[in-house]
């Protein structure tokens, strides 16, 4: 998959089938709409085309004020596209002045003057230009004018990909796991830095990886006890534009191990931590990043009667989390 950056340096597409969204999560909801878009390009032998926009929209129209809590952070939505063989991702610098764009200039100066679109394949909801007058009929207009075909994606597959991306928020946060990856299609992830902790979990003979997650508009799952996978990710390189990274998601070494996520009550914790336990891993990786796939919730955070107490159920917590993970 190509991943352009810049809207004035694009190439010609052949034959560009094109589809607009966020595609937060691009869980089994959006993979249907994939499907459609590669049908369809391979039918008239063109290019998959995929517009986003960085950042959040509703970022810009509210001033930032908004706080938003994404299921992916840009970088893992270019990987999962590209795991979906997208041709080509064009992310769009959401800027003050890109959203002051009258729906007909969208169209006319955005659309069709960058992207020339043999087909645009979008919902019936789709709105788009200044104060989201632009919609569905608009499109219809010019394609009528202007001859590129216009798909619209079914309302009942439009109504499942709202439920869904708004279930798998719910879900991470209130720690059904098992939920959240149903829906998405593959374990929930998240990556962060491995920085120095106070070393706990080394004296209890249980050495954690502390972890600050890379993205503050990232979910996080609600605090508790999970059974987790994590991979040490190799350094990117950071070009304007670019193919996707090479490697799979889903095809790296995995090291097995569990995840705390809470204030830790029983050391009168106040602030929330990311801990991490790899199992049969003794490394020194501070600096490195870490990408954790949430296998299952196993329980929640409770404080225990001092330091043995809470030694004695890491060991269960342990041998609970090699279950799990030989089950999935």
């Amino acid at each position: 998959m190509r991943i352009h950056n810049h809207i004035d340096q694009l190439p010609s597409f052949r034959r560009a089938v094109v589809t607009i969204g966020t595609f937060d999560g691009v869980h089994t909801g959006h993979a249907r709409i994939l499907e459609q878009l590669r049908q369809e390009a391979a039918r008239i032998d063109g290019e998959t085309v995929i517009i986003t926009f960085y950042p959040h929209p509703r970022k810009i129209v509210k001033g930032g004020a908004e706080e938003i809590r994404l299921i992916n952070t840009l970088e893992e939505k270019i990987q999962l596209l590209s795991w979906q063989k997208i041709d080509h991702l064009v992310i769009v610098p959401f800027t003050e002045a890109f959203s002051q764009m009258t729906a007909e200039q969208y169209i006319k100066d955005f659309l069709l003057a960058r992207f020339h679109p043999h087909t645009v394949i979008i919902g019936y909801d789709h709105r788009f230009g200044k104060g989201r007058l632009g919609d569905y009929h608009l499109l219809e207009q010019y394609s009528a004018s202007e001859g590129f075909q216009l798909q619209e994606i079914p309302v009942h597959l439009l109504d499942e990909i709202s439920v869904s991306s708004t279930r798998i928020r719910e879900a991470i946060q209130r720690t059904d796991i098992s939920a959240a990856n149903q829906l998405l299609g593959y374990p929930f992830f998240f990556s962060g830095a491995v920085v120095k902790g106070d070393q706990l979990g080394r004296t209890l003979g249980y050495p954690t990886a502390n972890l600050q997650p890379e993205s503050t508009e990232k979910l996080t799952p609600g605090n508790g006890i999970y059974a987790v996978e994590a991979t040490l990710l190799p350094h990117q390189s950071q070009q304007a534009d670019h193919e996707a990274p090479p490697f799979s998601l889903f095809d790296q070494p995995r090291l097995k191990g569990m995840m705390s996520i809470g204030i830790r009550p029983t050391v009168g914790g106040k602030l929330r931590t990311i801990e991490v336990n790899l199992f049969d891993f003794n490394k020194d990786i501070y600096g490195h990043e870490l990408r954790v796939f949430v296998r299952q919730y196993l329980r929640p955070e409770v404080k225990f009667d001092g330091l043995e107490a809470l030694k004695i159920q890491l060991g269960k917590d342990k041998e609970d989390t090699l279950a799990a993970l030989a089950e999935a």
